[in-house]
């Protein structure tokens, strides 16, 4: 029992001693991990809200699907995770990126914009979709989306 408390008291000790200099390391006052950025560096400018109308056509059916079926719950709720990307014209190579639920048999659906890429990096917003058109036979269909994005 004698031997055991002086091992005890050591390693005591030096549990004592790196838990300081780690409780130190982690609130003081060296901010090496974080720094300011200046806006234009990063091309950061004034931030506008811009209206994208998108239509999304969601075919099943055919040779040449869009998208394929998985599950057939009886509540029909999906995990969209969806880039829409501008191939031409002034947004050209740029994205914006959605992430969220949607209740495909809700009439409107709404769902976060989460980023985006070239001219929508950090891109935040929201979307709104809409069924423009579906065939309950193939269960094709065309969803407008509205897309509210801040940008700079």
């Amino acid at each position: 029992m004698a031997r055991i408390f002086p091992i005890l008291a050591t390693q005591f000790t030096v549990f004592f001693i790196l838990s300081f200099f780690t409780i130190n390391l982690a609130t003081g006052d060296d901010e090496t991990f974080v720094r300011s950025v200046d806006r234009e560096l990063l091309g950061v400018k004034k931030e506008k809200l811009s209206h994208f109308r998108l239509y999304w056509h969601d075919m099943v059916s055919g040779r040449n699907p869009s998208s394929i079926p998985v599950v057939q719950p009886e509540v029909v709720g999906l995990l969209m995770a969806m880039n829409f990307a501008f191939m031409e014209g002034k947004y050209n190579g740029s994205t914006i990126t959605i992430l969220g639920r949607n209740p495909v048999f809700a009439e409107v659906r709404e769902m976060p914009v989460i980023g985006g890429s070239g001219l929508f990096r950090f891109a935040r917003g929201y979307v709104q979709a809409r069924t423009h058109w579906l065939d309950n036979k193939t269960g094709d269909a065309i969803v407008r989306y509205d897309c509210y994005v801040m940008h700079y």
